[in-house]
């Protein structure tokens, strides 16, 4: 969601471009503005915002664009310490007067939040009351205004102050707070939203996300919730809010600068779809196999999974899975609704919690509120060191690369295949692992064929406004995931529907211009899908359908307007095959719309709020 980077170095180095370079890293996150305070030589604070993207908050800082009243040109040589942020909005419209960061009634205390205050209401109306002054609508503002209360009223160190405010507040935060009167230190610190301390030489660098700091350094110290830290150029420490001290030794990264980058395509979203061969190789050599985790599925006598939409929609796929194969039963939550809710559990559940970030607020809230109600838990996410694979009692990483994209693709095809090898390792079952493996190639094929017809489908249909996805059984979720991607990168509204429940109310909504996008595969269903497919075709509906080569294909393709084909392959895994057609789908759409693919509007990319 919004993204926070704070650096802080010696010697001559200068802060503006290292912060502006953070926040381009973060521009996959989604945001609506952004905004950087440094502090210069003269220990004056200049703050610099800017709404819509990264480009104008560079071009202010560039003509010298500074809006502080206190302080030098934003662009004056060599500050050694500043903050930074891109903002997704929550409080307050996206205006520049609510873009970070923000700053106490005198200017001279900064501080850039993700997250949300609970009680920031009250607060407010109680400093107001004392006399402070704001300037924004947010919930941020609150927390330097809190800050300076506590600095003036005898808690002289921008540390201690910083720790007696958040000891007032409710809600989530990741916080960096800078100070004229502490020019050489940064403070952060972190409750449910994630903060990492970059360690370099002579330099340290914070941030929300080690996309930040790809590139300076290779070694991070993450931060666990009511936990504060102090951060100069040469060290660092972290205490809890109670005043214990922390010892934490730093890890290394695996992210690189060489593998974030687009290698010639023209969006991260193409991408990443053509890295799926690569994820499913990855996610066969992940630790699916463990003692530890084998064991834990053959114990459970329930599966609960807890997951955000797409992470929710492989779920779906793994309850299929797991249930008919397998024969465990398996229930599928979504986490903002779970977490709420008085749900009993049964004993010797294993609840598995699925987040490409490990972030995901209502997701960490739930698997913490399975485990109070006595379950063994599960993660699956792509993010090593993150809250929900550290909180979780077993983590399988699924290793599939950084996903820079908003829109998620490689992370769901590999959370599919990580269910998949649960299935193969629980059942014993070495004839579906062995399928399994062969996938990267049969996802090659699809791409290298399928490809230019999807996308000349894809430009006949992108001035549709309206579309249905169908399927039934596992095809179900493909269905969910074909709808959920064309709304979030080519704005166009979809809906998915069990094909077998469209006639039950949907199916008015079929005329000449409503396409339907059928995924249909040679499985135990087809002949009852293709009896739903007819149903459309005798309303003179447009039919997209998504097919196995072979019979079926030549089937369809004598009286449906355009087929999409994929391999033969076991019944269980035609999710995986089919996302690949379905995602490159969207993909066109929104390209020939003119969309930004990457960015879509009013997303995020790790939601770390409710």
């Amino acid at each position: 969601m919004c993204g926070i980077i704070g650096y802080i170095g010696g010697g001559e180095k200068n802060a503006i471009p290292i912060l502006v370079d953070g926040l381009k890293r973060l521009e996959y996150r989604g945001y609506d503005s952004a905004g950087v305070a440094v502090i210069d030589h003269d220990n004056k604070i200049s703050l610099t915002r800017a709404v819509g993207r990264v480009a104008n908050l560079e071009t202010k800082l560039r003509d010298g664009g500074s809006e502080s009243e206190v302080g030098s040109d934003a662009t004056a040589p060599h500050p050694h310490i500043g903050i930074a942020h891109t903002r997704w909005a929550t409080h307050g419209a996206p205006l520049e007067r609510n873009a970070h960061p923000h700053a106490d009634c005198d200017g001279s205390i900064f501080v850039v939040h993700n997250g949300i205050i609970e009680n920031y209401a009250e607060l407010k109306k109680d400093l107001m009351n004392e006399g402070h002054r704001f300037a924004s609508d947010t919930d941020t503002e609150v927390l330097a205004h809190l800050i300076e209360k506590h600095y003036h009223a005898g808690e002289r160190a921008l540390f201690h102050a910083t720790r007696r405010a958040l000891k007032e507040v409710r809600g989530t935060y990741a916080i960096t707070v800078i100070a004229a009167a502490a020019p050489r230190i940064i403070v952060c610190a972190r409750s449910a939203s994630p903060l990492i301390i970059g360690v370099g030489d002579g330099e340290n660098i914070i941030a929300s996300d080690a996309s930040a700091i790809v590139g300076r350094t290779s070694r991070v110290v993450y931060l666990n919730d009511g936990e504060i830290a102090e951060v100069g150029a040469k060290g660092f420490f972290i205490e809890t809010l109670g005043g214990k001290k922390i010892e934490r030794a730093a890890q290394t990264l695996a992210i690189t600068v060489e593998n974030s980058g687009k290698n010639g395509h023209s969006h991260f979203m193409h991408k990443e779809i053509f890295e799926a061969p690569e994820v499913v190789t990855n996610a066969v050599r992940a630790n699916v196999g463990s003692a530890v985790i084998e064991e834990a599925l053959r114990s459970a006598e329930n599966i609960l999974i807890v997951a955000c939409g797409t992470a929710a929609h492989a779920g779906y796929v793994g309850k299929y899975l797991l249930e008919a194969y397998a024969n465990i039963p398996v229930e599928i939550d979504i986490g903002s609704e779970f977490r709420y809710r008085k749900t009993p559990l049964r004993p010797k559940t294993l609840a598995i919690a699925i987040s490409q970030s490990g972030e995901t607020a209502d997701t960490l809230a739930s698997i913490r509120e399975a485990k109070r109600l006595g379950a063994r838990t599960l993660a699956i996410v792509n993010t090593v060191g993150s809250t929900i694979a550290r909180e979780a009692d077993m983590v399988i990483y699924n290793h599939a690369g950084p996903e820079i994209s908003v829109a998620s693709t490689k992370a769901f095809i590999s959370q599919l295949t990580i269910l998949a090898l649960m299935t193969a390792e629980v059942t014993q079952d070495k004839k579906l692992r062995g399928v399994i493996e062969t996938l990267p190639a049969l996802i090659e094929k699809i791409i290298a064929e399928q490809e230019p017809i999807i996308k000349t489908i894809a430009s006949r249909h992108a001035r549709t406004e309206h579309m249905f996805f169908l399927g039934r059984n596992n095809s179900f979720p493909i269905a969910l995931e074909g709808a959920l991607k064309l709304k979030e990168v080519a704005y166009l509204h979809a809906e998915a529907c069990p094909a077998g429940e469209f006639k039950h109310g949907p199916i008015a909504m079929i005329d000449a211009q409503t396409p339907t996008f059928f995924i249909i595969p040679k499985d135990g269903v087809y002949e009852k899908t293709k009896s739903n497919l007819e149903e459309i075709k005798a309303r003179g509906g447009p039919v997209i359908a998504l097919t196995t080569e072979g019979d079926a294909e030549a089937e369809l393709r004598a009286w449906t307007d355009d087929v999409i084909a994929i391999p033969d392959c076991h019944e269980a895994l035609t999710p995986i095959l089919a996302a690949v057609p379905v995602y490159l789908f969207a993909y066109h759409i929104a390209v020939a719309r003119g969309c930004d693919v990457d960015k879509p509007r009013n997303l995020a990319k790790s939601v770390t709020v409710e």
